[in-house]
């Protein structure tokens, strides 16, 4: 029994010491052998804490400094369900949260309901999404909301209320849905989504910093613990080349439009032709990126300026009249029969819009009348397929222009059949996208030079001197006397108030050069031909034509009176948009007619409320020209208007009287836009006939109105040597 008793106690004791020997193994294993292994990972894991320094996100402004992407303070709401809970505010923190946070009252009780995993209630819950990151103003309201719950409590005021804020940051876009498409927005946790704030998030954002440093359980930093600080790299500037009041100007005009022709979109670019710096970019429907996640928004963050193709027409019209001008092949005065005109192989010829035409016409005839005839015998005939394919290329159709943002389209320009060339002359059968247009165009107002579109001005780090964006050209498209010459026959597209089809854009007191455009859309869902009912319309045009500050696109996508054209729904546009931005520019007003020889230019003095003989006395000292108006004694009125740029071949009208009574003057050499003005003033319809200056006049009285029928004639200088009957000049080889 002893005995057994002695092997039972040496075994447990054995059992013991070995289990001794094994923990202090253990422990001189994991204290000797790797203790310099888990003291790291003790402090990293448990006592190590590391915290993310946001960097602040570089702002977004205009050309002059004006901001429209900026961070702003930003405040998350948030409740406690364990003091909600515990003083029963639950019906009145709910009620009132949802009346101003537009979330469903159930849902916010389901928030003051919820526990976390040990089953607890949560001691803060963020009101997501209708409370997340919302503004200083509601703010506000949910810390009165907040004030008044404590206060209701009876019989002592509470201490807290269970709702509370987390203060944070946002993208904020000061300026609303203005330049929404081209500023594209990031969502409220940060990350960039559409347009520039997508395509140059890197640089916007910057980088994030860090914080290490040992704490002890309770999260609570050790004092003399080690920290490792990294400081944040915060994000660079960008300056735009867009002026936010021309962008206004720009948006103001559409949303006029869009409500009046209601049509499926639109789409406006204003730029500088001499640098091609992007004045004004905008779309009809827009966002407001401030609040882009509204149902209504959905559809609406296409930028169609870049990413979207479409069937020119007319306007196209200025690349194949560019060719023609610089291979010596357009004659002004050459003629032509107009109505329709066949391709050889094919049985249906093609037609102007007015298919029986308007009989023989000029050349330039048919350019005022958008004549799809005349451009066919130009580009397909003269020009011929090959040249036309260059010139076309040349001017940058079919590939992307290299603006600084995101989801451009090359559009598409493959003719292949020789009909495919005819209709490409003007503008069917191809897709081009706004910018293309714009860019070609420019070409022809600045010189002939093929510009790269430019978006950025500059890009401002925070170290470091900024990166400003300088003009880059492409290529020569034109010579400098050819586009001066392209441009002087679009002028008078513009400026010829009788059968000019870009007569709507004309603006009083300065010199317009534009082309309509109306193309029949594609049908859809595979079927062939055209939809007659569905057109875009567009204009596209410059001013002054002599020193050109703007060139604006309007395109207006299925207008839905389907009988208007370019010429009456988006001149208009382009006429509002530039007469205010050229009157902001500072742009003095010009009456010199295209084909004037540049001479010393005055200043009209400021005659208005003068008395006649001093008036005249005051012109005759300066050596001006003048012709009196009327049989009064004091000038109520005069043309051009005082500041106006004047050559010395250029006269002053005196009016002194009410235009009613007055006879019309002597126009006689008189430009046509000079003349235009003054018969304006005076109320009188006005007829036209002819190119160029007034060679005569007859005046007529009808049901007690008068009426104006000018003769006009182009300079001498304008006359070309070539046969007027084909307009034929020898080929030349581009």
């Amino acid at each position: 029994m002893d005995k057994r008793i002695k092997l039972r106690t040496l075994l447990i004791g054995g059992l013991v010491t070995l289990f001794f020997l094994v923990i202090i193994g253990k422990v001189f294993w994991l204290q000797i052998v790797q203790g310099s292994f888990w003291e790291a990972y003790g402090k990293d894991k448990n006592w190590s804490r590391s915290q993310m320094i946001p960097a602040t996100r570089g702002e977004i402004t205009d050309r002059n400094g004006d901001a429209l992407a900026i961070n702003a303070p930003a405040y998350t709401v948030a409740i406690n369900p364990k003091v909600i809970l515990k003083y029963g505010l639950e019906d009145e923190v709910a009620q009132g949260l949802s009346k101003l946070l537009k979330k469903p009252e159930s849902e916010i009780k389901s928030l003051i309901h919820s526990k976390n995993k040990d089953g607890e209630y949560f001691a803060q819950k963020e009101v997501r999404n209708e409370g997340w990151k919302i503004d200083q103003e509601l703010k506000d309201k949910v810390a009165a909301l907040s004030e008044q719950i404590k206060k209701n409590h009876k019989p002592k005021a509470l201490a807290e209320s269970g709702i509370s804020f987390i203060e944070e940051q946002k993208r904020y876009y000061p300026k609303n849905t203005l330049a929404a498409h081209i500023l594209g927005y990031t969502d409220r946790e940060g990350i960039a989504i559409t347009g520039l704030e997508k395509k140059y998030d890197n640089i916007l954002h910057g980088v994030d910093g860090s914080i290490k440093y040992e704490s002890d359980r309770k999260g609570v930093k050790l004092t003399k613990a080690e920290e490792v600080y990294k400081a944040p790299n915060d994000g660079s500037n960008i300056k735009l080349t867009i002026d936010d009041t021309i962008q206004y100007y720009i948006e103001d005009a559409m949303k006029e439009a869009y409500a009046k022709l209601k049509p499926i979109s639109m789409t406006v670019i204003a730029a500088d032709p001499n640098t091609m710096e992007i004045l004004g970019m905008a779309n009809m429907p827009t966002f407001d990126p401030n609040q882009y996640w509204k149902e209504e928004y959905k559809n609406n963050f296409r930028n169609h300026a870049l990413a979207s193709t479409y069937e020119p027409g007319s306007t196209f019209k200025i690349v194949t009249l560019a060719g023609a001008v610089q291979e010596g092949l357009f004659n002004p005065n050459a003629t032509y029969m107009s109505g329709h005109i066949k391709i050889p192989g094919y049985k249906t010829p093609l037609y102007d819009v007015k298919h029986d035409g308007w009989g023989p016409l000029t050349y330039l005839q048919g350019v005022k009348h958008s004549s799809n005839v005349a451009f066919v015998k130009l580009g397909y005939e003269m020009l011929g397929k090959e040249r036309l394919l260059n010139y076309i290329k040349s001017f940058g159709f079919g590939q992307k222009t290299g603006i600084e943002l995101s989801g451009e389209a090359k559009g598409i320009v493959n003719p292949q059949r020789d009909i495919e060339y005819a209709t490409t002359t003007y503008g069917h059968g191809i897709t081009v996208t706004p910018i293309q247009q714009v860019a070609a165009v420019a070409a022809v107002a600045n010189g002939g030079k093929l510009l790269e579109p430019h978006i950025i001005k500059e890009i401002d780090p925070p170290s470091g001197a900024p990166v400003i964006t300088q003009p880059k050209v492409v290529r020569q498209v034109i010579s400098p006397d050819k586009a001066k010459e392209v441009g002087s026959y679009l002028e008078q597209v513009v400026s010829d108030q009788k059968i000019g089809t870009g007569r709507h854009a004309y603006i009083p007191g300065y010199r317009v050069a534009g082309k309509t455009g109306t193309a029949v859309k594609p049908k859809t869902n595979g079927e062939a031909g055209y939809d007659y009912t569905k057109q875009v319309v567009s204009f596209i045009g410059y001013a002054p034509v002599n020193d050109p500050k703007i060139l604006v696109l309007v395109v207006i996508d299925e207008p839905q009176d389907s009988d208007l054209g370019g010429g009456t729904a988006a001149a208009p546009v382009f006429k509002k948009i530039v007469s205010q931005t050229l009157e902001y520019m500072g742009v003095p007003k010009s009456n010199v007619a295209a084909g004037e020889p540049s001479e010393t230019m005055t200043a009209a003095p400021d005659l208005k409320g003068m008395q006649l003989r001093d008036a005249k006395s005051s012109l005759t000292k300066k050596g001006i020209s003048f012709e009196t108006l009327g049989k009064g004694s004091k000038v109520i009125s005069q043309y051009p208007s005082a500041g106006t740029m004047m050559s010395s071949a250029q006269r002053v009208f005196l009016l002194t009287e009410d235009s009613k009574a007055m006879e019309v003057p002597d126009l006689t050499g008189v430009s046509l836009r000079d003349a235009m003005e003054i018969l304006t003033l005076m109320q009188v319809s006005v007829s036209v006939d002819g190119e160029g200056y007034v060679a005569s006049q007859k005046v007529t009285k009808t049901g007690g109105k008068r009426s104006v029928l000018l003769t006009l004639q182009p300079p001498a200088a304008t006359i070309r040597n070539t046969d007027t009957s084909t307009g034929n000049t020898p080929d030349k080889k581009p």
